[in-house]
């Protein structure tokens, strides 16, 4: 089976297990996370459709990410995951996933869901099969640890790396992860950090006009937003597709679990990045 090595490890996150499963530790128990450790139930709760993460380096994200994945884990455990996140790289095609291999991080291997990423690719002609927007991109490693972290068994999952976010793509692809895993269970994660490197209270401003028109659950306006405003979110368009997919899968709310920014992690706010967690729910 052909393995992705970590592109990450040692830079966005530790390249040790011990190391690794501290730090994702500490996250959950942060002040500014859910400060507890998720327990997952037995029984499942199918309430939760969809997330929202950020995918900055754990010293940055990690806390507000852990709020995402509490209530991820605190919703049982899920057999399959699509992760939906931007291409930061420039390489490969506009939008891209992969059908088989697995990706390894410190903590193990994750197999692709070769059957739910054989079907999403058949309901879009958009999205290629390819691996070279995968080989460097951080968006989707940067959230494997965190379910590895969380499950006490092995789940598979599918990458979605999108370089093209216009609201018609996103939608398009929403259309085909919720078609596509409408009978299976799985849970849709969208990567995505906010608004980059401006002064604490502008990005706070932009991103919480950008947030809201995701918590009114209105795909047009969330993107109306991001380029009226030029809110420099860099995974509006997987935002946009979980928005989309999980409000067909029966999703009714939306709610920020947490939204924080480097500066409030480093305390240095003249110039910030923002980070969301946001729960989509039937």
């Amino acid at each position: 089976m052909k393995t992705r090595h970590p592109a990450q490890a040692g830079t966005f996150y530790p390249d040790t297990e011990g190391a690794l499963r501290t730090q994702i530790h500490n996250c959950f128990l942060h002040p500014l996370g859910p400060r507890s450790i998720p327990s997952v139930p037995a029984a499942r709760d199918n309430q939760l459709v969809g997330i929202i993460v950020p995918h900055a380096g754990y010293d940055y994200s990690g806390p507000v990410a852990a709020n995402g994945y509490y209530q991820l884990g605190s919703s049982g455990l899920r057999e399959s995951v699509i992760i939906l996140g931007p291409n930061h790289t420039g390489y490969g095609s506009d939008v891209s996933t992969m059908t088989d291999g697995q990706w390894a991080t410190p903590l193990g291997e994750v197999p692709i869901d070769q059957l739910l990423a054989s079907a999403i690719t058949r309901s879009s002609r958009l999205i290629d099969v390819e691996e070279e927007a995968h080989k460097s991109e951080h968006s989707i490693e940067v959230q494997l640890p965190f379910l590895q972290f969380i499950y006490p068994r092995r789940f598979k999952f599918v990458p979605i790396c999108m370089m093209l976010q216009d609201l018609e793509t996103s939608t398009e692809i929403g259309d085909a992860i919720a078609k596509a895993s409408a009978e299976t269970g799985a849970m849709l994660i969208a990567s995505s950090d906010w608004t980059h490197y401006e002064p604490y209270e502008s990005a706070r401003k932009k991103d919480m006009e950008a947030i809201g028109a995701v918590l009114e659950m209105d795909e047009k306006k969330f993107q109306d937003v991001i380029e009226e405003k030029s809110v420099s979110a860099c995974g509006y368009g997987p935002v946009t597709a979980v928005l989309h997919a999980s409000k067909i899968l029966g999703a009714k709310h939306a709610k920020l679990l947490s939204y924080q920014t480097s500066g409030d992690i480093a305390g240095d706010k003249r110039s910030v990045v923002g980070y969301a967690a946001i729960a989509f729910t039937k």
